[in-house]
């Protein structure tokens, strides 16, 4: 007999819980009840779904389980930006990041919780600023696992998370059709019920992926990690640019507001004598009047073990005024938590790191290896 492996209920949608019923020759209305028990009431264990009977609790504990995650570790206050640090089921980390209400990392001022989730363990783009890559790409997160990241927060804080940001570890799209899995259900009414406008997707810039997304239902938000207005300098940070050139990406982008109707983001993290020229300034203030872009400017956060720095903020606000002359709005965020080692990645690297999951990091060592899509 075949042993079938158990699903996370957290990843399921009705219609999903509606098919599998029918091999337990259940009615399709149980479906509506177990989906009302596992993200309204948030239960843990089966024996507490108590309109089923026992026999199908047991039947549903065979094939399912409800959580993989554990909170390993919270760093920040509740009045501050918090990183959780989330133990996976084969025991590995990835951090998620719960911003309080003023503003979010999409530059929006916001009266709203926002919750920044990781979509990888790791990531496989090798960008040079970034702490996520140190040491390389382990694996895609399933549906259920960047699922149950809001739920672990949302228990821990005691706070609705109602603004969701895929800026965590990894390249989302890169993980493709596991993320707009989480999206489904996060988005859904039945599921987690955050709205599409109020959920954001960051990518480095995988234009086929971006043409893909532009026509994914939801109304969901996208943010473009930029960081270089020009080929010859993204390409010196983002290996990415190589393969998908900023005219291929700005050819993406035309498409995807033919689809879509809330404005883009680009995000710029400003780097000490590599992007934080006038000439880049002004580069990047065409090229977001050009696709109607808002821009949000990010100081460098210090990465242990990498070189770069920030501007100074006489600079940093030399590269705001520019963009903002071009008519475009512009946001300059100026991060708070570097005593959270709030860049991405950092917390989850220390800790694999402390347990020997792996060896400390040397970044002229990182390992790019392909993620697929």
């Amino acid at each position: 007999m075949t042993v079938r492996e158990q699903t996370c209920l957290l990843s399921m949608t009705p219609d999903d819980l509606i098919a599998a019923l029918e091999e337990f020759n259940e009615k399709p209305y149980r479906a509506k009840q177990i989906v009302e028990w596992v993200f309204r009431k948030r239960v843990e264990t089966f024996p507490e779904m108590t309109n089923l009977s026992p026999a199908l609790q047991a039947k549903l504990s065979e094939r399912f389980y409800l959580r993989s995650l554990t909170v390993a570790r919270v760093e920040g206050s509740e009045d501050t930006t918090r990183k959780f640090l989330l133990k996976l089921k084969d025991g590995r980390f990835v951090e998620t990041v719960l911003i309080p209400a003023s503003l979010s990392p999409d530059g929006e001022r916001s009266a709203r919780q926002t919750l920044c989730v990781s979509s990888q363990v790791g990531c496989a783009y090798d960008c040079k600023f970034c702490a996520s890559g140190l040491a390389g790409f382990t694996r895609n997160l399933t549906a259920d696992e960047i699922v149950e990241q809001v739920i672990q927060v949302e228990k821990h804080s005691g706070k609705r998370v109602d603004n969701l940001v895929f800026m965590g570890m990894g390249e989302p799209l890169a993980n493709y059709t596991n993320v707009t899995k989480a999206i489904t259900v996060l988005n859904g009414d039945w599921g987690i019920g955050i709205g599409a406008r109020h959920i954001t997707v960051s990518t480095s810039g995988l234009a086929p992926q971006i043409l893909k997304l532009a026509d994914f239902p939801l109304q969901v938000r996208l943010a473009i990690s930029l960081h270089g207005a020009s080929d010859e300098v993204r390409e010196k940070i983002m290996p990415v640019n190589r393969k998908y050139p900023l005219a291929e990406l700005f050819a993406a982008l035309d498409y995807w507001r033919t689809k879509k109707k809330q404005h883009l983001t680009f995000e710029f993290i400003l780097i000490e004598g590599i992007n934080d020229t006038e000439d880049q300034a002004h580069r990047l203030g065409q090229a977001a009047r050009a696709q109607d872009a808002k821009v949000n400017l990010i100081p460098y956060n210090t990465v242990e073990g990498l070189e770069w720095k920030r501007p100074s903020e006489r600079r940093q606000d030399m590269i705001r005024d520019v963009v903002a002359g071009y008519g475009v709005t512009v946001t300059l965020r100026r991060e708070k938590g570097h005593d959270i080692a709030a860049a991405c990645g950092q917390l989850r690297l220390k800790e694999e790191t402390a347990l020997g999951i792996i060896e400390s990091p040397v970044p002229e060592k990182r390992r790019t290896i392909s993620a697929g899509v």
